[in-house]
């Protein structure tokens, strides 16, 4: 079994809070974790979607409280929101006897309505995000098949290439015709399916709602809410540019990625690697996978950004990391693994305390001075390891004398 990462930090935070909320796409192991948890605490199950687990909610105040010495674990919590406005007072009832934290652990993969609907825990929630698979989870021998396959754990682990696209084609499908149609008004699964295209074979481009919304038949409003569902749904990510006061004409526009690697291979009809290098898509594919898991691996709080100017000095990736600074990323598949001018200029402009150039090798080394080429795993490694606490080394009598 592949551990999770999130899993210490997970169960700290369940010592801290009386309740933590974790967030992430369907099938990305949110219940496999929330019920390995479970089962090292006494602990309750309710899936949110199973009518019988809804039925035992009847009167959820008084079943709840009743089992108050228990983790509750609730699965799609968004489906009901008329829990959250109970757990409150449950939650400062138990204060009140001493029990602060370890109550409830709130599994959603629809985060923007789940955070809506969890206003009124706040103070008293804690919020984390679970992807799916990421380089530091697997064994190095399967790399490449992350990249490939995704890390969605059933399309990771299939036992065949062929299984891997059609699990990816089948959630594809659920979350067009089921997942996002919840979300809101009711859309053609065709048009959003269309969409969801269009943002593959644009991957990693500036959004331009004007284009794609010409090109699906609706207007700009209506593009921006196709893109807003995708993002709420943690498939999407709008990577935000770095604003800094320079005097020079910043793009302004956040780039799109979709965040699985599988899944942007899925609608685009990539069925294995050998297809994948020949598609006109692999330098972009292989940039949102670096972006994702170097995001995944950084400390807690730090804020992706990438960072563009009018005339093209750019860099793909930057990282506000708390403590750390910024660190400029520029994202490199091929052979050729120097930058090109607008990156040494876009680092001129803001000044990055960490320089690098990631490739799909292994190997680390200086190109110029403060640059260094590094491996996706390596450096995915060292960003890890800055949110680790730090050891304090005891002094020896010796050592003090």
């Amino acid at each position: 079994m592949i551990q999770r990462r999130l899993r210490h930090l997970a169960e700290d935070r369940l010592d801290q809070f009386p309740a933590i909320a974790l967030l992430g796409p369907r099938q990305s192991g949110k219940t496999t974790l929330a019920l390995e948890i479970g089962a090292s605490r006494d602990s309750l199950y309710f899936d949110l979607e199973s009518p019988r687990d809804r039925d035992k909610l009847a009167d959820p105040e008084l079943y709840l409280a009743r089992n108050e010495e228990k983790l509750v674990i609730f699965d799609e919590v968004q489906r009901m929101p008329e829990l959250f406005a109970m757990l409150r007072g449950l939650i400062d009832s138990g204060r009140r006897r001493g029990k602060t934290s370890g109550r409830f652990l709130l599994l959603g993969s629809a985060s923007g309505e789940l955070l809506r609907q969890s206003e009124t825990l706040v103070g008293r929630i804690a919020y984390m995000e679970l992807g799916p698979f990421s380089i530091l989870e697997v064994p190095t021998d399967r790399h490449a098949q992350l990249w490939v396959r995704g890390g969605f754990p059933d399309s990771l682990l299939a036992g065949s290439h062929n299984r891997s696209s059609v699990w990816l084609r089948q959630l594809i499908t659920t979350y067009l015709e089921r997942d996002i149609p919840q979300l809101g008004p009711r859309l053609p699964a065709t048009t959003l399916r269309r969409f969801w295209t269009m943002l593959a074979h644009a991957q990693g481009n500036v959004f331009n709602a004007v284009q794609l919304a010409e090109s699906l038949g609706v207007d700009t409003r209506t593009a921006g809410r196709y893109l807003d569902m995708m993002c709420d749904l943690l498939l999407v990510r709008r990577l935000q540019p770095y604003q800094v006061n320079i005097g020079k004409r910043l793009v302004k526009t956040p780039k799109v990625y979709i965040r699985d690697s599988g899944i942007v291979h899925a609608l685009l009809n990539i069925a294995n690697e050998n297809e994948l290098l020949g598609h006109p898509v692999v330098g972009a594919s292989w940039e949102g996978f670096v972006i994702e898991n170097l995001i995944s691996a950084a400390p807690e709080g730090t804020v992706p950004l990438f960072y563009r100017t009018s005339a093209g000095a750019e860099i793909d990736l930057v990282l506000e990391i708390p403590g750390h600074g910024l660190w400029a990323i520029e994202i490199k598949r091929g052979a050729n693994t120097h930058p090109q001018k607008g990156f040494y200029i876009a680092c001129a402009d803001i000044r990055p305390q960490h320089k690098f150039v990631v490739t799909s090798g292994t190997d680390r080394y200086p190109i110029a001075t403060g640059v260094e080429v590094i491996g996706l795993h390596e450096l995915a490694s060292t960003l890890s390891d800055l949110g680790k606490p730090r050891k304090h080394k005891r002094k020896t009598a010796a050592a003090k004398v």
